[in-house]
């Protein structure tokens, strides 16, 4: 049993916008003491994304919203210090949901898989080969579905869940065009992940560009964002595109709805008239399929048929400032906290 403090970040403040420091606030508390049933993780590894700024706010969300003086949210790969559960032992390293701290007491039957540090990388469990990558998987499998020949077109594509969509539409021989922000992510889409096509949003002729990029309409739409990259893609949407909302980072700092006018009844006459399937989804509503997204998604990788970029960052004192440039646009990659030095 170790004797040292945990380190936490906890939220301090809800933020009035975008995310700012004072709203998150470092703490030095005792260490936690599992009971029967429960496990001591040391955190190795933390995951920052997107998802978490949604539980910083008072309101209605799929998760509740966290609550001020409570631990920040967040995946993590961990060691087992101590094991007060049969499953578990000293030294095993785990997927868990530890939150922005160096240790944590969680019940032993939360834990989500073992890994294997011979393995790939055990990082990995928090990127491609975990919740993102799972969200991709299955946005793609139950929704989007896209087909041989089809063109599929993913936002944020440079992120762990938008290029793991456009690989895999790729694998299931789709034309993909990925849109990112700025010209290093979009060369990294084109050259390295192999898109047919990669757009800058922050282009001024971005609609225009995606328009020629798109000359037979698009027929899978996997939103990540909204905002004017929605705009973009709204009129070229083909009869019975499929569209997974997986996220609207475009919105997450709004204080109050969009000025301009009201342009619902426009995109509920395309729905109808185009005939087009939305659905809002979250990983866990086919967390059946995990275990085959985890045999599958593990041969892809070892195949070096998917590919990945990491963004790290050390010291969970650093977490808060990168989760604010996340929101911001300013990672490249997965972006991950390594706790330990």
């Amino acid at each position: 049993m170790t004797t040292e403090q945990n380190t936490r970040i906890v939220l301090a403040a809800r933020p009035k916008g975008a995310p700012v420091a004072s709203d998150f606030r470092l703490e030095h508390t005792p260490m936690p003491t599992p009971r029967t049933g429960q496990v001591l993780l040391r955190n190795r590894w933390l995951s920052l994304d997107p998802y978490m700024r949604g539980r910083m706010n008072a309101g209605r969300s799929y998760v509740a919203p966290l609550e001020i003086g409570e631990t920040m949210d967040g995946g993590t790969v961990s060691e087992v210090v101590e094991s007060l559960h049969p499953a578990w032992s000293p030294g095993d390293l785990v997927l868990a949901h530890a939150g922005w701290q160096t240790y944590a007491v969680v019940d032993g039957e939360t834990l989500r898989r073992k890994l294997d540090p011979a393995g790939l990388p055990v990082q990995t469990a928090l990127g491609v080969h975990g919740m993102p990558g799972f969200t991709a998987y299955v946005g793609l499998h139950e929704i989007g579905r896209p087909q041989h020949g089809e063109t599929l077109v993913v936002a944020a594509a440079s992120g762990p869940v938008g290029a793991t969509v456009g690989q895999i539409a790729k694998l299931k021989g789709a034309r993909v065009v990925g849109i990112a922000g700025g010209a290093e992510k979009v060369a990294h889409l084109r050259d390295e992940l192999g898109f047919d096509v990669a757009l800058d949003h922050r282009a001024e002729d971005f609609a225009e560009q995606l328009a020629a990029a798109c000359p037979d309409g698009i027929d899978v739409y996997f939103e990540n964002v909204g905002g004017k990259v929605f705009d973009a893609v709204m009129p070229l949407l083909n009869d019975f595109a499929r569209i997974p909302v997986c996220g609207l980072v475009a919105h997450y700092n709004a204080t109050a709805p969009a000025p301009g006018p009201d342009r619902l009844p426009q995109l509920m006459a395309m729905i109808l008239s185009r005939h087009l399937t939305v659905r809002g989804f979250i990983q866990h509503d086919f967390i059946a399929l995990y275990p085959e997204f985890v045999r599958e998604m593990g041969r892809w990788l070892r195949d070096g048929r998917i590919r990945y970029r990491e963004d790290v960052v050390v010291g969970l004192e650093r977490a808060p400032e990168a989760f604010i440039g996340m929101l911001e646009g300013r990672n490249f990659g997965k972006l991950l906290v390594k706790l330990d030095s």
